[in-house]
């Protein structure tokens, strides 16, 4: 690349700070000085820690934290991935035995559908599930109990939803009916006595259903327990409040009332605890190893933004640099060189982490019960550090062809992922609107989505076959052609271009490595700087003034 001959020239009202700066300090005798100490930082700032430690002697402080973060983070999800297993495995172990304790002949069951067709069956199982609501500290084997506010225990509500007028008359294909939702409730405090007898029961309460007009009927109550299996894994207990809902769903009107119990789950600070042993030294242990982590992670954070930062300046410098000096605009793709993606990931991975570590000593501490927003602040956080390591293998050619082949195919596979997901789209609307009367997969734009999807894959497919229902035959007829079609143009052609244009990439990749990459203008610039980092050139330039202008208003320790 020629230097170009260039006179001082005065600055004019649109030129920014450092093109206005090159022009009151430039001159032909410093040009050659300025270009040479530019390249040498530019080709400093793109070299590998290793490389940066032969050049300057900086020690590798990211590269020790980063591995040092992997090590920490990574133990403390899977410690609180233990104990969210215990919560997870507590909350499921719990509805289940609501659903045997207050639904009359429960069975355990894939599909996990319930469902009762006569009157008298609705009658037996809203009772049932009373009468077992008043007996549960009798008959319960866990540590349930009814859930109190103040000094008086909260009652059993049901409540049935009705039209508000209906007269139907299905033999004479006549209905007068007001689709206003009227809904009904009746208390039952737990100190009450019900007569075992469905009917004796239904007139004590003064408790009676008009089918026709009614809609749905739902038992709600709210129940207490305590989570002792923490304190053999050495953690505090937390207190449960559920609160059930037995909903009795008769919306279709056809003669088939399904029933649904829903349990929503809220984990609170024990009131009042005692717990002997070391188990609370054991929280602090763990409280002090999550401020570790937070430490290890703000001082990560801090070094990547400091790094993000020293590259957008950097930048600053190169493209005013090459606007004066060659008169050319640095091209976007060679802009984009000094924004290092990676420090943008650690830094997304040490904002989640550190937020992550504060709700869990919040957890550990019971002052906070959010475990869900906890675990998905620390997974992602977990995975984005895993991922950042693949930055550090990339600098060793052998183990650096799966990032450059994805980096060179992640823009043209999004284009072609555009447009797969128009055609997708198109079948699953359809598949949704024709097939979901007659197919059980296709019901929602969510399962139509889930079964093609598992098509593409070859999943599945004699079952989406052959439950197709046979009661159209031009439907029927339909569902194969669809079927046929979509599984032809998305297995035989869409995913195989897909295959071929990642393919393709990486013969290009591996082609480039072999005999060398495309030069940028970026690239050609540092190329002509041919000190190594063993040269101790970079040494000179580091005790000398770090930015260029300093060099052009004449610092001394020139190199």
């Amino acid at each position: 690349m020629e230097n170009p001959e260039v006179a001082v020239s005065s600055c004019s009202p649109h030129d920014d700070e450092n093109l206005c700066s090159y022009k009151r300090h430039s001159s032909v005798s410093q040009e050659g000085l300025l270009e040479d100490q530019l390249r040498r930082k530019l080709k400093f700032f793109f070299m590998n820690p290793c490389e940066k430690f032969w050049a300057r002697g900086r020690k590798p402080w990211k590269l020790g934290i980063q591995l040092l973060k992997i090590v920490m983070v990574t133990v403390q999800l899977v410690v609180f991935g233990l104990s969210n297993q215990m919560v997870v495995a507590f909350k499921e172990e719990n509805t289940v035995a609501f659903k045997h304790l207050f639904l009359k002949g429960y069975m355990d069951r894939m599909d996990d559908t319930y469902a009762v067709y006569t009157q008298t069956d609705v009658y037996d199982q809203i009772f049932f599930a009373i009468n077992q609501y008043l007996q549960l500290p009798n008959i319960s084997v866990g540590n349930h109990a009814y859930e109190k506010r103040g000094a008086e225990v909260t009652p059993l509500a049901v409540c049935q939803q009705f039209y508000k007028r209906g007269i139907i008359c299905p033999g004479n294909d006549t209905f007068d009916i007001d689709p206003e939702i009227v809904t009904d409730c009746l208390y039952i405090e737990p100190t009450t006595s019900l007569d075992n007898n469905t009917t004796m029961g239904k007139h004590n309460l003064n408790f009676t259903l008009d089918f026709p007009r009614l809609v749905a009927v739902q038992l709600t109550f709210n129940l207490k327990a305590i989570n002792l299996q923490t304190v053999r894994h050495h953690e505090l207990p937390d207190c449960y409040d559920f609160t059930l809902r037995i909903v009795f769903d008769n919306k279709a009107h056809s003669g088939r009332i399904k029933i649904s119990l829903d349990n929503d789950i809220a984990i609170r600070e024990c009131k009042d605890w005692h717990v002997s042993g070391s188990i609370q030294k054991n929280t602090h242990y763990m409280m002090i190893f999550d401020a570790f982590v937070i430490l290890t992670c703000l001082a990560s954070l801090i070094l990547c933004t400091r790094s993000v930062i020293k590259g957008i300046w950097l930048q600053r410098e190169f493209v005013s640099f090459f606007l004066y000096y060659y008169k050319k605009e640095v091209s976007f793709s060679d802009q984009m060189e000094f924004v290092n993606g990676w420090y943008i990931l650690i830094i997304v991975s040490d904002v989640l982490t550190i937020v992550g570590s504060t709700l869990k000593m919040e957890i550990q501490a019971k002052s906070l019960t959010s475990y869900d927003v906890c675990s998905i602040l620390l997974g992602i956080s977990t995975m984005l550090v895993w991922l950042g390591v693949i930055r550090y293998l990339g600098f060793f050619q052998k183990y650096n062809l799966l990032i450059l082949t994805l980096r060179a195919a992640l823009p043209n596979v999004m284009r072609f992922c555009c447009c797969a997901a128009m055609i997708y789209l198109g079948y699953c609307f359809c598949g949704w609107i024709v097939l979901g009367p007659y197919h059980v997969k296709f019901r929602t734009l969510n399962m139509v989505s889930e079964c093609l999807f598992s098509l593409i894959n070859g999943d599945d497919m004699f079952a989406t076959f052959a439950q197709m229902q046979q009661k159209s035959y031009l439907v029927w007829l339909f569902s194969r052609i669809y079927l046929y079609s979509f599984i032809s143009l998305f297995i035989y052609m869409v995913l195989s271009l897909f295959i071929a244009l990642i393919t393709d990439t990486y013969e290009t990749v591996k082609h480039y490595q072999q005999d060398g990459f495309p030069e940028t203008e970026l690239k050609k610039f540092i190329s002509q700087c041919k000190d190594s980092p063993t040269s101790g050139r970079y040494r000179l330039e580091e005790e000398s003034s770090s930015s260029l202008f300093c060099c052009c208003n004449g610092c001394s320790g020139h190199i």
